[in-house]
């Protein structure tokens, strides 16, 4: 079909959030207009084509702004659309679209407060057919009496209270958050060429970006392929701020071809961490000798 004539995509359109709704509003109205920066992929391309640990159901809430999303489906909503479609600096994105939402998570939400309605008092006793000047008299007898009394109570109470200082507000806990930045290849970039039957050291390096240090972690090869190298690796001790890098053994094929190996990080019990995000991986071409 020529570009010209396209329509619009079928079905039920997307709802859109509202920026003047508060914060969440405007973050998700953020994500949109960046989805349309991006020639407006739709949510299902997102999550196959261009490659987001996310599934399109989980980007498309994102962006309606009924609820703010988890920092990982934020991050591969912005990094398929602003990194690899747009073109931007992984690094500073990052960094701008973490600070957008923290500002995000931080905002108070407020939240409606009903005011009680105040009934008037039923005169218990008083037939219905009552004429209105005795049924006022009575009541208003009833308040003066009323009031008098409250008066004294209130009076009685000033003279007995005991002032107690107001309890000390709770402090605000840090909440420990787990993270990790990949920050680019140092040996053998996407693309790179290794001879048939060579052994060779791949390496990437990452920053921990959370408050939790790193102790006793793992890469774990997620996936076969013809070329060799361990199941796992152990991560050196990392304190949150710093960067290490990871290497890995390789060892290619006796025949030419392709060679991709992925690994993604793991605690000594095997359990995988971040899994929204992308793994660590290797991606080169086996030419022969």
């Amino acid at each position: 079909m020529e570009a010209g004539k396209r329509g619009k995509r079928r079905g039920r359109q997307p709802i859109g959030p509202d920026p003047e709704a508060g914060a969440v509003g405007a973050f998700a109205a953020r994500l949109l207009r960046l989805k349309q920066e991006a020639g407006d992929p739709s949510y299902a391309e997102m999550a196959s084509r261009l490659g987001a640990a996310a599934s399109k159901s989980s980007l498309a809430s994102a962006a309606r702004g009924q609820r703010l999303p988890t920092w990982e489906t934020t991050w591969e909503f912005v990094r398929v659309l602003a990194v690899d479609r747009l073109g931007r600096d992984p690094g500073e994105t990052e960094r701008e679209w973490r600070d957008l939402w923290e500002r995000a998570r931080v905002e108070p939400v407020d939240e409606p407060v009903n005011e009680p309605v105040d009934e008037p008092a039923e005169v218990e006793g008083a037939p219905r057919t009552a004429r209105r000047g005795q049924v006022l008299v009575y009541v208003m007898s009833s308040v003066a009496v009323v009031t008098a009394g409250l008066t004294v109570l209130h009076l009685a109470l000033r003279e007995d209270r005991r002032e107690t200082p107001p309890a000390p507000a709770p402090t605000a806990s840090v909440i420990p958050r787990d993270d990790s930045e990949f920050l680019g290849d140092v040996t053998y970039p996407d693309g790179s060429k290794v001879r048939t039957n060579s052994t060779f050291t791949k390496t990437w390096r990452v920053r921990n970006t959370g408050t939790i240090p790193w102790e006793g972690r793992l890469l774990a090869r997620v996936n076969a392929d013809p070329c060799k190298s361990p199941e796992t690796v152990a991560i050196p001790p990392t304190a949150p701020g710093h960067t290490v890098d990871l290497s890995v053994r390789v060892r290619a094929p006796g025949k030419p071809g392709k060679c991709r190996i992925y690994y993604k990080m793991t605690d000594a019990q095997g359990r995988v961490l971040f899994p929204l995000k992308r793994p660590v991986f290797l991606d080169v071409r086996v030419v022969g000798s």
